[in-house]
């Protein structure tokens, strides 16, 4: 959520502006432009502003509350209200979401500030709860690996099984021992030119990471109704029955998209969820009926591109991506599809 432009690249109040103005002509989206928009606020100084758009999104029932929270909870600790920053903190951990996006902000929020311990304490919480080691590890689980290498190295930590982990999602090609060697401050004010290069060559592999991770594309995402949506959506244009003949041939059919994709070697999979008043105006946008099928994959590619899918698979442990609040392995992850 935070955006991907520095410092000293964007003029952050001016983008911040515009986000809350889009936020107004599209407020089915308001939610993630809100988030931008605070980042930018952040990045421009404005902290107290930007606390206050997260205490708006919070009154108006977020999708994701547990991150609108850990994000607030580290801006609030960078303009100096640390104990109202630690109350949102314990009280996410306590909450233990089944994501890893508020995980990792609160975790690093603990480890910028010195919180080495519970830091370390945050991601081996989530790593445990979110990542099962027998499975493929999701790319939004990658950061709460790699983040508990990272404070384990500087508490001095041996390797566990975690660590051994977290070296097989790293995608640079300096191993994570070496990036996350705390001697490194050191050798930044060296006087031996072999280290210095060597340093710079480090640093540049991590840049290059990292602008990987951004430049990644928005996921490829299937298209979800809610039992509710798509009875309301086949009662107004009942053509596209032949799309939905059954909500549970829907679900399935789903993941059963999902899966053939990841099978082909398909990355950065998402979800996306569907409402008939948001298709209705994509629709009008593209001058077309909404009983036109070949509008729903376009229609979910759109909804993609403003931030609103969510990553699949999910944890076996989290809530399956079909609402059912069952456990992902029990429901639509199970081996055999229903």
């Amino acid at each position: 959520m935070r955006p991907d432009t520095s410092a000293d690249h964007a003029d952050h109040t001016a983008e911040a502006e515009r986000l809350l103005r889009t936020a107004t002509q599209y407020p089915e989206d308001q939610e993630p432009l809100y988030l931008q928009a605070a980042a930018h606020l952040e990045l421009s100084g404005d902290r107290a502003r930007a606390a206050t758009l997260y205490d708006q999104l919070l009154t108006k029932a977020p999708d994701n509350p547990p991150l609108v929270k850990a994000l607030k909870a580290a801006n609030l600790w960078e303009y100096g209200h640390e104990a109202e920053a630690r109350a949102i903190i314990d009280g996410i951990r306590a909450a233990a979401p089944r994501e890893p996006a508020p995980w990792v902000i609160i975790a690093e929020a603990l480890e910028s500030h010195d919180e080495l311990h519970a830091s370390h304490d945050a991601f081996t919480a989530a790593v445990t709860l979110l990542v099962d080691p027998s499975e493929e590890i999701p790319y939004a689980a990658g950061p709460l690996l790699t983040g508990r290498h990272r404070v384990r190295r500087m508490l001095g930590l041996p390797h566990d099984e975690w660590d051994a982990l977290a070296d097989t999602v790293n995608a640079g090609p300096i191993a994570l021992d070496e990036l996350h060697d705390p001697n490194r401050l050191w050798s930044l004010g060296s006087d031996n030119p072999a280290e210095l290069r060597a340093e710079i060559a480090r640093l540049r592999a991590e840049l290059g990471t990292y602008r990987t991770a951004l430049s990644r594309p928005f996921p490829v995402a299937m298209l979800h109704w809610t039992e509710e949506e798509l009875r309301e959506l086949l009662s107004v244009y009942p053509a596209l029955t032949a799309d939905y003949p059954t909500h549970a041939a829907h679900l399935s059919a789903v993941e059963a998209s999902l899966r053939d994709l990841s099978s082909t070697g398909t990355q950065n999979l998402g979800i996306v969820c569907g409402t008939v008043p948001s298709y209705e105006a994509f629709a009008a946008s593209e001058s077309a009926s909404p009983e036109d099928a070949s509008l729903l994959p376009q229609y979910a590619t759109t909804l993609a591109a403003r931030g609103r899918a969510t990553s699949w698979p999910p944890a076996r442990n989290a809530p399956c991506w079909c609402g059912s609040n069952t456990p992902y392995r029990d429901c639509h992850g199970t081996p055999d599809l229903p």
